[in-house]
């Protein structure tokens, strides 16, 4: 190996040291995510109407008038646990243009596991569905569409 060749390796390797570490940093939160996730709905302000209302919800089709119907019975929950979490859009002031890539991540996994909480879930449906409640641009959508597999791959 030629002394220039044996510089850009040590670049190199820096630079794939550097770009783990920073994945590696991210998956550390992502996970603590994982473990703090939803934990707002296991107590008081929010079990009670979520007790009532979770099994209405499963019942009925996410974005049907009969789903908006129970949002609003369940509103005092909702707006306790959007004000709590931030994987909400309903989090932030300017909606997903305020998300963090953690919180887009969080939020994707939380529509996915949504989506199996009720008959009829289908994850395409709700991303098409949430794109236009929550105004997403087609880029963000299509990588959310494009990510699909990504969490439905054993």
């Amino acid at each position: 190996m030629t002394p220039e060749q044996k510089s850009t390796n040590a670049e190199t390797l820096e630079h794939i040291g550097n770009v783990r570490n920073f994945i590696n940093k991210l998956v550390t939160k992502l996970l603590k995510r994982g473990e703090l996730h939803d934990q707002t709905k296991l107590s008081s302000p929010e079990i009670d109407l979520f007790t009532e209302y979770t099994p209405k919800l499963s019942a009925c089709t996410y974005g049907s008038d009969e789903y908006n119907q129970f949002l609003e019975g369940l509103k005092p929950a909702l707006d306790h646990h959007y004000a709590k979490n931030r994987h909400h859009p309903e989090h932030h002031a300017d909606g997903i243009n305020s998300m963090n890539i953690l919180d887009i991540l969080e939020m994707f996994c939380d529509w996915k596991a949504a989506t199996l909480r009720h008959d009829d879930g289908n994850i395409k449906k709700s991303i098409e569905h949430n794109a236009k409640r929550f105004n997403m641009d087609h880029q963000l959508t299509q990588i959310l569409m494009n990510s699909i597999d990504l969490l439905e791959d054993e």
